[in-house]
């Protein structure tokens, strides 16, 4: 009896592994066409420095969901049972985001953070065609634009990570609390 239990429960596990793969898969597509279209034909229409400042906000955003993917994997469920006891705004969303930590990493880390780095890649291959046009330079300062790109992405994820793990706590928290605030405006 307990050996078809395990293997119900094992079953119910993978369907629900599986589901959740699927899930990711077409979240990825779909958020990946959007912000390729609007981030491509958007910059493309945008002179040198607001096109780079968009780089730099696609950056920073992969960095950042990135730290969140981190932080919410290492952090310690322990340390908001307290706070969600005393009904402190953001911890038992925290709390749920601890409990989630695979999926929360996978979607910030995974997704958003993947997605960051294609449109980054394509909005520097923009920027270094502009470049070439306006200065008469050879097409390849594409490598080095993109290796700059990837340079800053790479140092600020390894920075980020440092500072996820230094500071996980805090770090949920915060986005336990905007989570919080996000979800009690929407009802």
């Amino acid at each position: 009896m307990k050996d078809n239990e395990q293997t119900n429960k094992k079953g119910k596990k993978t369907d629900s592994h599986i589901k959740w793969i699927i899930e990711v898969f077409i979240i990825t597509f779909i958020s990946s066409i959007c912000f390729s279209y609007i981030s491509t034909n958007g910059v493309s229409k945008l002179s040198i420095i607001p096109a780079l400042i968009i780089l730099f906000i696609v950056i920073f955003a992969g960095i950042f969901f990135d730290i969140i993917g981190v932080a919410v994997t290492v952090a310690n469920e322990e340390e908001f049972h307290a706070k969600a006891t005393k009904k402190a705004m953001g911890a038992k969303m925290s709390l749920k985001l601890i409990k989630n930590s695979v999926r929360v990493a996978n979607v910030c880390a995974d997704v958003i953070g993947d997605i960051c780095g294609v449109l980054s890649g394509a909005i520097s291959a923009m920027i270094s065609v502009k470049l070439s046009e306006m200065f008469g330079i050879s097409n390849n300062l594409q490598f080095i634009i993109s290796a700059i790109v990837a340079a800053l992405t790479v140092g600020g994820k390894a920075i980020g990570k440092e500072i996820a793990n230094r500071n996980s706590t805090a770090i949920v928290y915060g986005f336990g609390k905007i989570l919080s605030n996000l979800r009690d405006e929407n009802k």
